[in-house]
């Protein structure tokens, strides 16, 4: 099984390689090869929201990878806060993703779907995200019909929905705000698209108006 490993401390201190130390000395031992190592540096345990770019990044390349689980070291590496971390733990049960403790073993997902509640929760984010897509899918579809209606035909260069829809739904995916984690800059959303190898409609590299351009026109927040 492959996987992801996610580190919340500075990279250049004792406590960074203390957790790396744990989730590669477990994935060892339990035949689960860490594919890349994502981390953020912000204050452990706060409630005040965090860049958390290194977890936003995360899920992108989970849902660019097909990568679909991560290792910490513990759940309170996410976030110290409880109501915040039960926030991301739906939300991350609502994207299919698995987080499994490295210092218990604990699967962390399947003890939240085994809960009532949480698996009621995650259900309910997983519902509202299908709905989002359908309406977009909806949303364009319509705007193309009524173009041919007074066109005849779509005219001009096809959008970005037409050739690229991972590329839009990575845009939304990481301007989607995560649980504790301030919202991510149309800068820093251009900077992983190219990261990614991502290119725009016209195959250039993004920056902050392509995004800002995309976001406007296909409303996403």
């Amino acid at each position: 099984m492959k996987a992801f490993g996610y580190i919340k401390a500075p990279v250049d201190g004792p406590e960074f390689t203390r957790q790396e130390n744990i989730i590669r000395v477990f994935s060892v031992s339990n035949g689960i090869e860490i594919v890349s190592i994502f981390h953020d540096a912000g204050e452990l345990g706060t409630s005040e929201e965090n860049e958390c770019s290194g977890f936003q990044a995360m899920v992108l390349a989970i849902h660019a990878d097909g990568v679909r689980t991560i290792v910490v070291e513990g759940q309170e590496r996410l976030a110290r806060n409880r109501q915040i971390l039960a926030s991301l733990l739906v939300y991350l049960g609502s994207k299919g993703i698995t987080l499994i403790a490295a210092g218990t073993g604990r699967n962390v997902t399947e003890a939240v779907m085994a809960d009532p509640a949480g698996k009621t929760l995650i259900l309910i984010q997983g519902v509202f995200a299908g709905l989002e897509k359908d309406m977009l899918v909806a949303k364009l579809r319509r705007a193309r019909v009524r173009t041919r209606e007074k066109k005849g035909k779509c005219e001009g260069r096809k959008s970005l929905s037409e050739t690229s829809p991972q590329t839009v739904d990575a845009i939304r995916q990481l301007r989607r705000k995560v649980p504790g984690c301030k919202r991510m800059t149309d800068a820093q959303v251009a900077d992983e698209l190219n990261d990614n190898g991502m290119v725009t409609a016209s195959g250039k590299k993004w920056n902050r108006f392509h995004v800002q351009n995309v976001r406007k026109a296909l409303q996403i927040s």
